[in-house]
């Protein structure tokens, strides 16, 4: 009797501790951000209005013509003359650009932004057990995360990725790697450093959809450091709740929008073409249907699904009420409320009229596509790293707090839709901004007017004649 007590006693036990040990384990499968840094070029690299207009004379290919469409895109654009651009331009160079001025490019992000990083947090290189790279545009050998584990001296068992070719939604990418090696593998930390080599794609043609680049892109990064170390989850920012990855690359259409390729020339630039912003709605809407139920409470869902039952109904009982007569291309609206969700949106930089067609769909008002427009003013389309700038507008203005959610939406290459939602896992609004790039002129934003101010200084182009249009000297 005393044999058979202690023989299921055993059993109890080991079946408790096995439940204990299962539930034990998931514990150790969230993302959380312990912190991040954005990089902050050096003030020599400034690319003022009228050192834009230098850059475009120098390139032979333009005429008249590009003059008028560079000055018109940069004016909608939403940029301001306080962005950063490569070394390389400020020394004339643009069209002869070297493998190693990519490099340089990427050493003074990593060198500055993960060494703050690590420095700021008490982190040892050595501590980091995965390390993810993402920059598109520029593939060397060794990698950019050889590279940075060489530079730090990291050990020889990180787990590393290098990723290219993935686009401004990279970033989101990256933490997604990051995320799913959390599922398998407990009590680890890992380093994303993601930016965008501008050194070895400045294009020097006349193929407007390629210029347009040039007008948007600018030079930045981030290094963000993430973990599921219980001892080190007090100290965590963020807490990662979903994400949904949207992938239209079996679309041709979406596919061959927005490119890396060669004009008639030979001259390798970055295609944008016209069809984009359909390809990015459709992603966009593809995307909101995957992720909408998981970070809305039911109520809105089910009034959501009240009101469009109600609407098709009346549709069918009147068919004329179903047309829009909206011009073609007007972003629709969702037609649900997110704000029941979300607290906070980090939307990808990646134009004005990216932000504008974004916040019309989801129904934001001013504050909420504040962080994306300033960002965008202040630091133009940092391609992968531009929504860590929106999410440190936010925490430099002190809005995040605890238990708020921030929905970062990005769009990429291929063509990509990525998203996903953080919540606030501690109030941010004291002393948190120590390392934030926003910190030196947080005070000055929203300014009264984002109107950047090359209009005013080269819109005599306007009224030139192409037949006796010279450069004057001042332009020079």
């Amino acid at each position: 009797m005393d044999l058979l007590f202690l023989f299921f006693s055993l059993l109890l036990s080991y079946l408790f501790f096995k439940i204990w040990k299962l539930i034990d384990s998931k514990k150790d499968k969230d993302c959380y951000i312990l912190d991040y840094q954005c990089h902050k070029p050096s003030d020599d690299r400034m690319v003022s209005t009228q050192f834009s207009g230098e850059i475009i004379y120098r390139n032979q290919n333009l005429g008249l013509t590009e003059y008028k469409f560079l000055l018109k895109a940069i004016v909608s654009s939403g940029i301001g003359e306080q962005t950063y651009a490569p070394r390389l331009v400020f020394e004339g160079r643009e069209e002869r650009a070297s493998l190693q001025d990519g490099i340089s490019e990427m050493e003074e992000f990593y060198v500055d932004s993960i060494g703050k990083l690590l420095e700021r947090n008490q982190i040892s290189p050595k501590d980091i057990d995965i390390l993810v790279v993402n920059v598109s545009m520029l593939s060397s050998t060794p990698s950019l995360a050889s590279r940075i584990i060489n530079h730090y001296k990291m050990r020889d068992d990180v787990k590393v990725f290098n990723l290219t070719g993935m686009g401004c939604s990279a970033s989101l990418i990256s933490v997604d790697i990051v995320k799913n090696i959390f599922k398998s593998y407990a009590n680890k930390l890992a380093l994303v450093a993601t930016s965008e080599s501008l050194s070895p794609n400045w294009y020097s043609g006349n193929n407007r959809s390629m210029i347009l680049a040039n007008c948007l892109f600018r030079s930045g990064g981030c290094a963000i450091l993430l973990t599921n170390k219980r001892s080190l989850k007090k100290n965590a920012m963020f807490k990662l709740k979903c994400m949904v990855r949207t992938h239209h690359g079996a679309r041709e259409e979406s596919y061959n929008c927005c490119i890396q390729a060669e004009d008639e020339q030979g001259r390798v630039g970055f295609y944008l073409g016209k069809n984009l912003p359909k390809a990015a709605t459709r992603a966009f809407v593809d995307n909101l249907k995957v992720i909408t139920p998981k970070i809305l409470p039911i109520t809105e869902l089910l009034r959501f699904m009240l009101k469009l039952l109600i609407k098709k109904i009346k549709i069918r009982q009147n068919p004329s009420k179903g047309s829009t007569n909206l011009p073609p291309g007007t972003p629709l609206k969702a037609g649900i409320n997110f704000k029941t969700g979300i607290e906070h949106f980090c939307i990808h930089t990646g134009g004005k009229a990216v932000i504008d067609g974004i916040g019309h769909s989801l129904d934001l008002n001013e504050y909420d596509i504040e962080p994306a427009r300033m960002t965008l003013h202040r630091f133009g389309n940092t391609s992968a790293s531009s929504l860590w700038y929106v999410l440190a507008y936010m925490e430099a203005k002190k809005r995040l707090k605890r238990g708020d959610r921030v929905f970062m939406i990005s769009f990429g290459a291929g063509f990509k839709c990525n998203s996903c939602v953080w919540e606030v896992v501690r109030d941010l609004t004291v002393g948190e901004s120590k390392g934030n790039v926003w910190n030196h002129c947080i005070g000055d934003y929203p300014p009264k007017s984002i109107l950047n101010p090359y209009l005013e200084k080269f819109g005599w182009i306007q009224d030139e004649d192409p037949d006796t249009f010279k450069v004057p000297d001042a332009f020079m």
